[in-house]
């Protein structure tokens, strides 16, 4: 684990990227879809919240410094020929869009650019959504030219080789990354390396819901664990009527998905479960239910005496405001990154953010781990080279920051021993 930059403080000097502190988080967007949607609603709704204030799907209103106002979108990238070419405030309610609406957002001057494809236009996407022509933009240009601090990818599911062009346009440029679908990047050692080797830091992979099915089934999980009761067996079933949902009726771009999901629930376990009594994955695409999603969720466990107990659980969401907020409080955790020289993949916010981070830590723990790292207490980073044990892992995952006030208790201690030698 490598702790960079500068512990204890909040918005420091210029970190290893050259950037110093600034108000605005000049942010750009790959996928102009139903998420991207939410989240720039969402700023323009909240963008008079007082810092006090308490705003449902968020942290806080004012985070590290950073309001929710401070976020402004400045490129933006797709290849939907409804999208490209218009401005991003009207781009985001054009169709196959079809999530809720519930702030106009005025014009932004910023035109929605022509991205790459790669393998991110499925077989069922293709049936909706008709290619811009003309060739592909200057990602790398756009991004030194418009001074983007980030990038964040919304790409669909199963979108590998697009996900990883994007990463590399994105180390070209010298602007940090957050990964919000489940094709792994900051998990991996590999690309952890290559963003500390530039300087960068990395929030991913795959975004959690504020409450949604994933988050749902890990708090059930860890509370059968927590309790004693043995899971034996469990399925999540979800579907919805948007495109994400449509461009997961072909299996094949779902096995990161089905990974993430999977492995986000089974987490909270310290026992193995036989991979044949876990099934979490998306079942099908009802095009009325547009943006909604309907999750159902079984949990078939053995308490005291061997008795069986069951759990059912039915949840329904609009699907994309549901992870915005989360978004927000991560893009701006991901500007402190960068205003603190961090590099590599920001351990608290990845965990806390994501249902596929390096390492997987109880969620209330996560928690307290990113309130330390807005302070400026927990910097943690992964770099590609700490090679980290399971028992390593579970510790990580079970160990939480130091309270403030015990750290600023223990401090007179420390440094009267150092005087005593």
């Amino acid at each position: 684990m490598s702790s960079n930059g500068t512990n204890g403080t909040n918005g420091a000097s210029a970190g290893g990227n050259g950037r110093g502190t600034a108000r605005k988080i000049r942010v750009a967007i790959v996928g102009v879809g139903n998420c991207a949607s939410s989240l720039v609603q969402g700023r323009y709704y909240y963008e008079n919240a007082k810092d006090d204030e308490s705003v449902p799907g968020l942290m806080h209103v004012n985070l590290g410094g950073y309001h929710v106002r401070d976020i402004e979108f400045v490129a933006a990238f797709d290849i939907d020929k409804n999208k490209v070419g218009k401005d991003l405030s009207e781009a985001i309610y054009q169709k196959p869009n079809n999530t809720y609406v519930f702030q106009q957002v005025p014009r932004l001057d910023v035109k929605v650019e022509r991205g790459m494809t790669h393998d991110g236009l499925g077989k069922y996407l293709s049936q909706v959504i008709e290619k811009a022509p003309g060739p592909t933009a200057d990602v790398v240009g756009i991004l030194r030219d418009r001074k983007v601090d980030l990038v964040v990818s919304y790409l669909p599911v199963g979108s590998e080789e697009a996900t990883k062009w994007y990463v590399e346009q994105a180390l070209r440029a010298g602007v940090g990354f957050i990964n919000a679908i489940p094709v792994f990047i900051g998990r991996e050692p590999y690309w952890q390396r290559r963003f500390a080797e530039e300087g960068l830091p990395v929030i991913g992979d795959d975004i959690k819901s504020q409450v949604g099915a994933t988050i749902s089934h890990r708090v059930l999980t860890r509370l059968f664990m927590d309790r004693g009761v043995r899971l034996d067996r469990t399925y999540q079933l979800n579907f919805g009527g948007n495109t994400d949902f449509l461009n997961m009726l072909e299996r094949e771009r779902l096995e990161s998905k089905k990974i993430s999901k999977t492995n986000a629930v089974t987490s909270m376990l310290d026992y193995e479960m036989d991979p044949d009594n876990v099934h979490v994955g998306p079942s099908d695409h009802v095009p009325w239910l547009e943006d909604r999603k309907w999750c159902y969720i079984r949990m078939e466990g053995t308490t005291y005496g061997d008795v069986p107990l069951n759990a059912e659980l039915k949840l329904e969401v609009w699907d994309s405001p549901n992870s915005a907020g989360v978004i927000t409080d991560a893009i701006r955790c991901l500007k402190l990154g960068l205003d603190r020289g961090l590099k590599g993949t920001l351990v608290g916010p990845s965990s806390y953010f994501m249902k596929s981070p390096p390492v997987q830590i109880h969620d209330d723990i996560a928690r307290l781990r990113v309130e330390a790292f807005i302070r400026g207490d927990d910097n943690e980073t992964l770099v590609g080279t700490e090679n980290l044990t399971k028992a390593q892992l579970r510790k990580l995952a079970s160990t939480a920051p130091a309270a403030p006030a015990a750290r600023s208790a223990a401090a007179p201690k420390k440094a009267a021993a150092a005087a005593r030698s």
